[in-house]
């Protein structure tokens, strides 16, 4: 942790024109029991009645403010909607010395990250029916999590969750093995080569070939947030936080999770997606007893920053899985 996050800091959300803080915004920092302060922000539905609270759980590198839109399109539909920024990533607190590596130990960290959003935010302050809304690294967090008994969900929808690796990338069967080489001897906390990442996976290079999205408004508004706000940034992820990937995915494989798994869950593929394996996500949902998966032809992997008619083919499938029920 740095000086200036060793100061007591005011939790804020950026705003940038087209993608203002969308009103009624309550802020806070929150602490875990490891003592890892984490950003937080929820907003009332925007009818009298809520049909319950959406969380969304961001992906790797993402941060709260990335969202905006997708909480006014849920406030719309009458839900309320809560969201964290996971550790090491946003504007909660960074875990090494290098506030750029997006470090963590092992999942049971983002474990952590979600008990206390959900019993300091969500539980006290927001009505029920609870439902998660994940992309990617975060909805690998939540399919784990999907298996607890008790779980405080009622259904989920993970857009691209990272269960695999694509093929035709790095040997990842190898990298995952050097990682937790790594990690054991003590150095997980050494980042990806940044030649490495710049190459295959920088989300915010030039948005001609990018692997995000189809949609140059949603990206370049990404960018933007950044420019008026680096410290939202990371770079490249460190040999522990690829080791403990690795992990989290073996678990999503093995048949203890869908024996274990507690409430339907709706996995939406991008169709042209480099970073996570969509046939993983494909084999996933046929998998489950409770749950499935579809795949958005033309989408790249973030597919609710996408252009509008894939984004319109997302909402009506989660319209269909998520109705809500009015209080």
């Amino acid at each position: 942790m740095d000086d200036e996050e060793r100061r007591d800091p005011i939790p804020v959300l950026t705003a940038i024109d087209g993608n203002a803080v969308p009103e009624g915004a309550l802020v806070s920092f929150i602490t875990t029991r490891d003592r890892v302060r984490l950003r937080a922000a929820v907003w009332p539905a925007l009818s009298g009645k809520p049909k319950g609270t959406v969380c969304v759980f961001q992906g790797r590198s993402e941060f709260i403010e990335k969202y905006f839109e997708v909480v006014g399109e849920l406030r719309e539909r009458g839900f309320s909607v809560a969201m964290v920024d996971w550790r090491g990533q946003g504007g909660s607190q960074r875990l090494v010395r290098n506030r750029m590596a997006g470090h963590v130990r092992s999942f049971a960290d983002y474990d952590t990250d979600l008990e206390t959003f959900m019993r300091d935010i969500v539980l006290p302050d927001c009505p029920a029916p609870f439902y998660g809304l994940a992309h990617s690294m975060g909805g690998l967090v939540l399919l784990r999590n999907a298996t607890l008994r008790g779980i405080w969900f009622e259904r989920a929808v993970c857009t691209a969750p990272l269960v695999d690796m694509p093929k035709g990338g790095l040997p990842w069967r190898s990298v995952f093995a050097v990682s937790r080489w790594l990690r054991r001897i003590g150095l997980g906390w050494i980042m990806l080569p940044r030649f490495i990442y710049d190459r295959m996976y920088n989300p915010v290079r030039a948005f001609p070939g990018n692997p995000l999205t189809s949609d140059a408004s949603r990206f370049s508004r990404m960018v933007e947030i950044l420019a008026a706000d680096p410290s939202l940034a990371i770079g490249p992820p460190t040999f522990g936080w690829i080791a403990s990937v690795g992990d989290a995915i073996e678990e999503i494989a093995s048949e203890r999770f869908h024996k274990n798994l507690q409430i339907p869950v709706l996995n939406i593929a991008a169709g042209m997606d480099k970073f996570v394996s969509t046939p993983a996500i494909e084999q996933l949902g046929k998998r489950m007893r409770i749950g499935g998966s579809i795949v958005l032809d033309g989408s790249r992997h973030e597919i609710m920053m996408e252009e509008d008619r894939i984004r319109d083919r997302f909402w009506a499938a989660f319209d269909s899985f998520i109705p809500g029920t009015s209080q």
